[in-house]
């Protein structure tokens, strides 16, 4: 179990390293959803601080949204076990988005209070850095959701600067696919905290990840290509730093 998981944490550092995600005394929040990848992602960069040459702290804060059967206590308990300071804030997000304004597009105004309130705690926790759980799999989606929907070539950053949060957003599973997130959660036998959503299964990105899945029945390489194409071109941001000599 710990084997996979330091194997894992070595596909995590090359993110951390070739997109220079963290810097010595930074500060990083990892936003927990409650999720496979969020989970992961904290349990990787807590072993990468244990060895990392670039010393930082972090924590873990969630932003509880207001659906019913959604009980974060198991994750502050995995929190405490890995002495990594927890924050739970409970919001009337899904009230508002839902039941009052019952939004056509509700993802996107969830977003957006989402975001406001995570930035919020991050200025109160002195967080500089926001670690969110994207990965491989995920780049692609967004850049075909992008081509598909938006008639646009494009995509989030690898790492991001958020300025009205005056706080850098990273995305360190950059170079992780979902089924191998997923294997090392159920080994890990990580608190997955199940997203009561109506949106969840509705979704155009769902709809993308189904086109990919069919298409890749006989293109095995596909998601590959696409994701060197979008550091070939490159897309801004996304050219890896392959030969800046890393720390050692």
């Amino acid at each position: 179990m710990y084997s996979e998981l330091n194997d894992f944490t070595g596909i995590v550092r090359k993110g951390v390293d070739e997109y220079n995600m963290i810097a010595d005394g930074d500060r990083v929040a990892v936003g927990i959803s409650g999720g496979k990848d969020s989970l992961v992602l904290l349990c990787a960069l807590n072993a990468l601080r244990r060895y990392y040459p670039r010393r930082f702290e972090l924590e873990a804060i969630t932003i509880e949204l207001g659906f019913e059967g959604m009980d974060f206590a198991p994750v502050a308990r995995l929190c405490e076990e890995m002495q990594v300071p927890y924050t739970c804030i409970k919001t009337d997000i899904k009230e508002i988005v839902f039941d009052v304004r019952r939004e056509d597009n509700p993802c996107s105004l969830c977003a957006k209070m989402r975001r406001g309130a995570l930035n919020d705690a991050l200025r109160e926790r002195g967080c500089n850095r926001l670690a969110l759980g994207h990965h491989f799999d995920d780049a692609v989606e967004t850049f075909m959701l992008s081509l598909l929907f938006e008639g646009r070539i494009s995509c989030f950053k690898p790492v991001t600067w958020m300025s009205r949060a005056g706080v850098w957003q990273i995305r360190p599973m950059i170079y992780a696919g979902e089924k191998r997130i997923a294997s090392l959660a159920q080994k890990l036998n990580l608190p997955i905290v199940e997203n009561p959503c109506p949106e969840d299964k509705t979704s155009k990105r769902r709809e993308v990840k189904q086109m990919l899945a069919s298409m890749s029945q006989d293109y095995p390489d596909l998601r590959s290509k696409i994701f060197g194409a979008m550091q070939r071109l490159p897309l801004d941001g996304w050219a890896p730093d392959k030969t800046k000599e890393k720390d050692k």
